[in-house]
């Protein structure tokens, strides 16, 4: 899955970014998967329908490119596998963007190159054999001529698509490999001159000078309503003071 904006891994945007559907659909790589997908289609049931007829002098079917069945047989293997490998690609490519693996994402693309390469040399090797052998079938009655030139045909179409596949993972892998620094797959290197790790590291302590605060004195002028009298030692009882006491 091509992403021409954003972060992304592997041709693939970052895990959680969502799917949108038409934006797939509207992908070079997802035309030709589909491309490749209806190629195949054609090639295996044109030859499954039409690509063995039985001669006038015999009633064995036989394969319309010069009876060789060997050719119809491997045509049919190539394009059933190609058929159900376009489809599994398919729904790799949609699960690409929600793996959250790089390594995961390195075996899908690596998985996708392999294949493709694969496949686009098998069907060279499916083309030229159907083309030797049709070139080589000189009686052509009661063969259905135009099935057997759209299956040599397909063929061909096919060997571009896949080429076209395989250029396309070789860029996503290529992509891959030189993004060293995703936020998402990497972590931050730990620092060996803290004690604590950075996630625990304590804030630093600035201890506050305590400052008292300074109490200013009433003015002497202001009297005190609260300042206790002057201590007297021996109080005398006013209006007692000139009795005597009797003596006897």
């Amino acid at each position: 899955m091509e992403e021409t904006g954003g972060a992304s891994a592997y041709g693939a945007s970052l895990a959680g970014g969502g799917f949108d559907f038409y934006r797939f659909i509207r992908q070079p790589q997802t035309i030709v998967r589909i491309l490749s997908w209806i190629f195949a289609l054609v090639v295996f049931a044109t030859i499954t329908s039409e690509g063995y007829v039985n001669s006038a002098h015999s009633v064995e079917a036989k394969c319309i490119f010069n009876q060789n069945d060997s050719a119809c047989h491997y045509a049919i293997g190539i394009g059933v596998i190609a058929f159900l490998a376009c489809v599994a690609f398919l729904m790799l490519d949609v699960y690409l963007p929600f793996m959250s693996s790089a390594q995961e994402r390195k075996y899908a693309v690596m998985a996708d190159l392999g294949f493709s390469g694969a496949w686009s040399f098998l069907w060279f090797v499916c083309f030229c054999l159907l083309a030797s052998q049709w070139a080589k079938t000189h009686d052509v009655n009661g063969i259905p001529e135009d099935a057997a030139r759209a299956t040599v045909a397909f063929s061909f179409f096919s060997i571009t698509t896949w080429g076209i596949l395989t250029y396309f993972a070789l860029g996503r892998f290529r992509r891959g490999v030189s993004e060293v620094s995703i936020p998402t797959y990497t972590e931050a290197p730990p620092d060996h001159h803290t004690p604590y790790p950075p996630t625990y590291a304590p804030t630093s302590y600035n201890p506050t000078t305590y400052t008292p605060t300074t109490y200013t004195a009433y003015p002497s002028s202001v009297p005190d309503m609260h300042q206790q009298p002057p201590f007297t030692p021996n109080p005398q009882v006013q209006g007692d003071a000139g009795y005597q006491p009797p003596s006897y």
